[in-house]
């Protein structure tokens, strides 16, 4: 039985989704992040040594990281579904995204939540004006930029195909689902880019995705 070590608000949401996709059966394990500190608990440090979420275990293995266990849930049980044939244009385009959602897409995003932290954290008065300006001049000169030069990408290339990797829905679109909803909730996605909106209610639409959220709880991100 593949069993799911779920974190609130995170990117093992992603694998529910896929595992609905793909009509598996597998076990939720729910763990909750600090309220304050929005860190995973420890107790997932018995499950892998980063005590990080997504992972997976699959009877003697333990998967860890989003992209690993895509490839792994996808090469074991997808018989061919969610992925491009070998050799052809839309499979590179496939791994392309599958590698670029968390390698390129989500660093700027994290970088932002890190620096909105800094900047409403409390500390002495004295302190505060120096902190909120360093976090706005960082996010100003490079961090928004950047988030916006990745949506632009996005936004430009679902102009290429109905889906990331092609006409049709693939494990890849799964991947970059987070990125794209984290930029909604928090990095300035709006309908400026109706590609990228588009993309986000279609998916949100899908009978697995809607499952998944069923099986894993409230998800933030959406909000």
């Amino acid at each position: 039985m593949i069993i799911v070590h779920h974190l609130n608000n995170s990117r093992s949401q992603r694998v529910l989704w896929l595992l609905e996709e793909l009509g598996l059966e597998y076990e939720v394990k729910r763990y909750e992040r600090d309220a304050q500190t929005m860190l995973a608990p420890p107790e997932l440090l018995a499950v892998h040594p980063l005590g990080k979420s997504p992972v997976i275990t699959d009877g003697a293995l333990t998967i860890a990281e989003s992209g690993a266990i895509v490839e792994y849930l996808v090469d074991t049980y997808g018989q061919g579904r969610l992925r491009p044939e070998s050799g052809t244009p839309e499979r590179l385009r496939y791994t392309y995204w599958l590698h670029y959602a968390e390698g390129s897409a989500m660093p700027p995003l994290l970088m932002k939540l890190v620096f909105d932290r800094i900047e409403s954290t409390k500390v002495p008065f004295f302190v505060k004006p120096i902190m909120r300006a360093i976090a706005q001049k960082a996010k100003s000169s490079f961090i928004l930029p950047q988030i916006n030069r990745h949506l632009d990408f996005m936004e430009s290339e679902l102009g290429k195909s109905e889906w990331f990797a092609g006409a049709v829905f693939s494990a890849a679109d799964i991947q970059i689902s987070f990125p794209l909803e984290a930029a909604a909730a928090r990095g300035g996605l709006n309908q400026s880019r109706p590609r990228l909106m588009t993309f986000l209610k279609r998916i949100h639409d899908r009978p697995a995705y809607k499952r998944a959220l069923e099986r894993g709880g409230a998800y933030e991100l959406l909000g």
